[in-house]
């Protein structure tokens, strides 16, 4: 008997690159068929935490909210190695030494930040890098750069593909907070994860992850292919820059966090919840 499982990933070229194959039936999926939906890592992050979607992508940082009702899965990590989130402003804005950390802090301290969701791994590097809570509003990722834009708020914090059409669509970076990560602690800062529902039974669980484990695989063989097939979502994107963009976020990590992995995850959410971030400690549960 088949049974239907709800995938829900971003509506980005990473997470369509690593379910293409799903998505295009290009391997057998066994007893399993996925429903994919689609939406902003904010409202999965928020579903999850309701226990809706039986698979799905969720933020490391919204982990800590879920772990009652989710296992990670092994697969399908984005980690930004050296990398990852970052702080713009509108082209030509007088700005701090951007050598110097502690400056950045200070004049944050007077700036209005959109940032895209409470949850998400990007909010939590910046209250890591800034030591608490910087002021800020929350606006859809893809609406940042036109809220800038507009001045209704000082600087944007963005993710997805932003992080490498800023330039071309006139804005000057502040901070790279994956960079900022990297020197501080010496590993990659973890963003994304995938996630499943503990009340499915732990050897479904392994048999799932096998299955999107072997998506992943197929998309990293068949990488043109799964190119092409992420381009749509590609958001102002040519296909060099797609290709760009998801070998940054899908890589062999993705296959498996590895030993690195989970200490980077371990590290980021132990000082989140050292600095009052987070309610409780985190104790990682990942599928075997």
């Amino acid at each position: 008997m088949t049974t239907t499982l709800t995938l829900g990933h971003s509506p980005d070229p990473d997470d369509a690159f690593m379910f293409f194959a799903l998505a295009e039936h290009k391997i057998p999926t066994g007893r399993w068929q996925f429903q994919h939906i689609l939406q902003d890592i904010q409202t999965l992050n928020e579903r999850a935490t309701r226990g809706e979607l039986h698979i799905s992508a969720i933020s490391i940082h919204a982990y800590a909210s879920v772990m009652d009702k989710y296992a990670l899965l092994p697969c399908g990590a984005s980690m930004g190695d050296g990398y990852g989130p970052m702080l713009i402003v509108k082209r030509g804005r007088a700005l701090p030494d951007l050598s110097d950390f502690g400056a950045i802090r200070d004049w944050l301290q007077h700036q209005r930040i959109a940032v895209p969701g409470k949850m998400t791994s990007a909010f939590l590097a910046l209250k890591l890098f800034f030591l608490g809570e910087p002021m800020h509003t929350v606006v859809p990722f893809d609406k940042i750069f036109d809220f800038i834009s507009e001045g209704n708020a000082d600087v944007g914090l963005i993710i997805h593909e932003g992080q490498l059409t800023y330039e071309r669509d006139g804005f000057d970076l502040v901070l790279d907070l994956g960079a900022w990560w990297k020197t501080e602690t010496g590993l990659p800062l973890p963003l994304g994860g995938n996630v499943i529902r503990k009340d499915i039974a732990p050897a479904d669980r392994s048999e799932i992850n096998a299955v999107l484990y072997e998506s992943i695989r197929y998309g990293l063989e068949h990488r043109a292919a799964g190119v092409e097939h992420a381009l749509p979502l590609g958001r102002g994107l040519d296909s060099a820059l797609a290709d760009k963009f998801i070998g940054m976020y899908v890589n062999e990590s993705t296959l498996d966090y590895g030993d690195i992995g989970r200490r980077a995850i371990r590290e980021f959410l132990s000082r989140g919840y050292e600095l009052g971030f987070l309610p409780e400690p985190v104790e990682l549960e990942f599928v075997k």
